[in-house]
C-alpha cells in the first residue's frame, strides 16, 4: 500500500485559521457508506442523524498549554513544545531552534517561578527538567500558550483558550485538541439528551504526534505514535449493553475511535462465529489503522477534513472506503469546505 495514494490537493486558502462562530454552525458533510454517496448540511443538525438507541462517544480529554516561549542566557528566543511528561519534572519536549541549543544549558522564561534545563537531546524531541519555586506543573501551564498546530500560521489569542477546547473537556493531558469534539455546542448536547442518545466518554490524551508525518512510502511500515488513554469499566459496560441491544456506536473523532477499536476483545460463540466486546484498559495505544481495518466496534464516525498522506486520512479512508472519501474530498474542496483543526466536519454513515 503506497502513501502517494493518499494524496490529494488542498489549496492553503481552505486550511481554517479561526473557528466558526458559533461551534454548531460549522458544515457538515454526510457520507453514506450504503448508497456510496453524500450531501451537505451544517453540523447543528448532527443530533438528527443519531436514534434513542445509539451511543455517542466522546473524548473527554483536555488541552494544557503546552507552548512555551523562553529565551537562553545570551538572549536568543527559544520555543518549547511538551510532547509528554516523562517522570518527577522531567518532560519530553520539541525544542526551536534545536541546533543551537546544547545539553545543560538553561531555558528562562517570563515567569520567575519557572525555569528549564536541557537534559539530553535526542532525535524525535528533547528532554527537559522543569524546576520552579511553587508547583512546576501549575507553573508550565501558566506560563504555556494554546499549542495550536503548526498549519494555523498565526500566534495563538484569547479566542483559542475557548475555542481549541471542547466544551466537555475535563481530563487535562493533551497537548493537540480532539478536533471532531470542537464542533459540539452546549445547544447540541442537550438536544441528544432531550432525544435520550447516550453519550459516553472515554479520554485520549492526543499529543504531537497526531501531527507526525508518514516518512515510509510503504504505509505498512510506518510506527505510530502512541498516546495515553483510559475506557473505564462503566463506560465499557455502558458502550458493550447498546450494542447488545442493537444501537450504533458512534465515534466521535479518530481519538475515539481508537480508544474503542483498541479495546475490543475477541468473544467465540458457539461454532465459528465471532463477536467482540469492550474490556476496559488504561495503557498507552500504538494502533495504527489503515484500509484493510476491519473495525470492530464502531458503526459511525464523525471526524474533520485531514491532511494528506497523514495517519488519521488512512484511518478514515479504511472506515468509509478510499474511493468514496476522495471523491468526499474532491467534492469538499470544489464547495470550500473549511480544512483541519478548525476546519468543517463529515459524518460517516
Amino acid at each position: 500500500m503506497k502513501l502517494s495514494d493518499f494524496h490529494y490537493i488542498l489549496p492553503k486558502v481552505l486550511i481554517a485559521q479561526y473557528p466558526t462562530t458559533p461551534r454548531d454552525v460549522s458544515r457538515m458533510m454526510v457520507v453514506d457508506r450504503n448508497k456510496n454517496d453524500f450531501k451537505h448540511g451544517f453540523f447543528k443538525d448532527f443530533p438528527d442523524y443519531v436514534d434513542a438507541k445509539d451511543v455517542v462517544v466522546l473524548n473527554d480529554t483536555k488541552v494544557i498549554n503546552a507552548r512555551l516561549f523562553g529565551r537562553r542566557a545570551t538572549g536568543g528566543k527559544v520555543e518549547i513544545f511538551i510532547l509528554e511528561h516523562l517522570k518527577s519534572d522531567d518532560y519530553s519536549v520539541l525544542i526551536r531552534p534545536s541546533g543551537k541549543i546544547d545539553e545543560g544549558e538553561e531555558i528562562i522564561f517570563d515567569n520567575p517561578n519557572l525555569k528549564a534545563r536541557v537534559v539530553r537531546k535526542k532525535k524525535g524531541g528533547n528532554i527537559v527538567s522543569f524546576a520552579s519555586g511553587a508547583d512546576v506543573y501549575e507553573e508550565i501551564i501558566k506560563t504555556g500558550n494554546v499549542p495550536l498546530p503548526p498549519y494555523i500560521k498565526r500566534p495563538s489569542e484569547p479566542i483559542d483558550s475557548e475555542r481549541y477546547q471542547t466544551v466537555y473537556a475535563k481530563r487535562e493531558g493533551a497537548t493537540a485538541a480532539p478536533t471532531a469534539g470542537l464542533h459540539f455546542s452546549k445547544d447540541v448536547m442537550a438536544r441528544l439528551s432531550q432525544k435520550g442518545v447516550a453519550t459516553e466518554y472515554v479520554t485520549l490524551h492526543v499529543n504531537y504526534g497526531t501531527f507526525a508525518p508518514i516518512k515510509t512510502e510503504d504505509v505498512k511500515e510506518h510506527k505510530m505514535h502512541t498516546e495515553e488513554f483510559e475506557l473505564t469499566a462503566r463506560t465499557a459496560s455502558a458502550i458493550n449493553m447498546k450494542r447488545r441491544s442493537g444501537g450504533r456506536v458512534i465515534a466521535v473523532g479518530t481519538t475515539s475511535c481508537r480508544v474503542l477499536e483498541t479495546c475490543a476483545d475477541e468473544i467465540r460463540g458457539k461454532g465459528a462465529a465471532i463477536r467482540y466486546e469492550l474490556r476496559p484498559r488504561k495503557e498507552k495505544t500504538d494502533l495504527f489503522i489503515y484500509p484493510d481495518y476491519r473495525f470492530k466496534i464502531i458503526d459511525a464516525l464523525l471526524t474533520n477534513f485531514h491532511m494528506p498522506k497523514s495517519t488519521l486520512l488512512l484511518l478514515v479512508a479504511a472506515f468509509a472506503g478510499k474511493d468514496l472519501l476522495f471523491r468526499a474530498y474532491e467534492e469538499a474542496v470544489k464547495k470550500r469546505y473549511r480544512f483541519f483543526s478548525y476546519g468543517d466536519c463529515m459524518l460517516i454513515l
